[in-house]
């Protein structure tokens, strides 16, 4: 049994990518994408066509929601493939207003039911700023199923468990990529690597908090690096991967070991945390990675919105 199939026995497999042609040979139960993801799959040849046709359908739109026809298309292309769930990102550049991010998750929501798909097979992926998280407490009252992302933190972590979010993408590759460039010649791969890795353990230390607490939030590592990571991962609720790296697990046959256990957790000498607005500030604004990290990756996204939108005006 290779290692991808390995993994599988115990953590949820989810294909990171809006190359959606790419998925079928890793059969992932879900898939996540995000507006970089997008702009790179809609550079691609073989997607011009769909691109231009949704595009030039609804042409007399304004650009922002054609943005989203676009996100919803290839969300329904996704859900074609796999049997689970898709995650669909708000505009990062909504990431610190509350009401817009609801507003513009509910038109998302209800593209997707106008095409038939049931709510319960879609993931809204707000940004895990405090704004985000209110949306997100929000959204899940009125049954719509929320994924955080550019999560770094464990104060971010545990407001989002307090929200009731359905799920967080903790950014493995990225807390390792600030942690790395900080040493900068004194790190030490191998003595960082594995379990020691500081991306890893940030999720880690999440994953016993939710189990210990009961916190039913699921823990979905992203942004990996390379397959060490998700390795040491193994058992985390699930890990959503780019396809390049399921093909590295996909080749291996290597014995894959168990890393994360509910059962094992519950011994941990942990306390419970409880974060109001201010609080919450003032703990992410105390992590200068996670701090560092939300502005850079908000700033990305926001750049790879804006790209899509030239693109768009292009094709119209």
């Amino acid at each position: 049994m290779n290692q991808l199939d390995q993994l599988k026995k115990f953590t949820t497999v989810v294909a990171d990518s809006g190359d959606f042609k790419q998925l079928a040979q890793y059969a992932p139960r879900d898939a996540t994408t995000n507006p970089s993801l997008i702009l790179k799959a809609v550079q691609k040849p073989e997607y011009a066509p769909l691109f231009n046709e949704t595009v030039k359908a609804h042409g007399s739109e304004p650009t922002d929601a054609i943005i989203d026809e676009v996100l919803v298309r290839f969300g329904l292309e996704i859900l074609k493939i796999v049997p689970g769930r898709v995650s669909t990102e708000v505009d990062a550049r909504l990431s610190f207003d509350c009401a817009a991010s609801v507003a513009k998750a509910l038109r998302l929501i209800a593209m997707y039911e106008q095409a038939g798909i049931p709510r319960a097979r879609v993931l809204i992926k707000l940004a895990s700023t405090w704004e985000g998280i209110q949306a997100a407490r929000s959204l899940q009252r009125e049954g719509i199923n929320c994924n955080m992302t550019l999560l770094f933190s464990f104060s971010q972590a545990v407001a989002c468990g307090e929200a009731c979010a359905k799920l967080i993408s903790p950014f493995v590759g990225r807390i390792y990529d600030w942690y790395k460039k900080s040493a900068g010649a004194k790190w030490d791969e191998a003595a960082n690597a594995g379990a020691n890795d500081p991306g890893v353990k940030s999720v880690a230390q999440i994953y016993t908090y939710y189990k210990k607490f009961g916190i039913e939030t699921e823990v979905m590592g992203a942004s990996f690096r390379n397959v060490g990571q998700i390795q040491a991962l193994a058992g985390c609720d699930l890990l959503t991967i780019a396809p390049e790296l399921m093909a590295e697990l996909k080749a291996s046959d290597a014995p894959l070991k168990r890393a994360l256990d509910p059962k094992a957790v519950q011994t941990a000498d942990i306390h419970a945390i409880t974060y109001n607005e201010a609080t919450f500030r003032f703990a992410l604004n105390d992590d200068a990675m996670a701090t560092e990290k939300l502005a850079e990756g908000i700033r990305t996204f926001a750049v790879d919105a804006g790209k899509l939108e030239k693109l768009i005006e292009g094709a119209k």
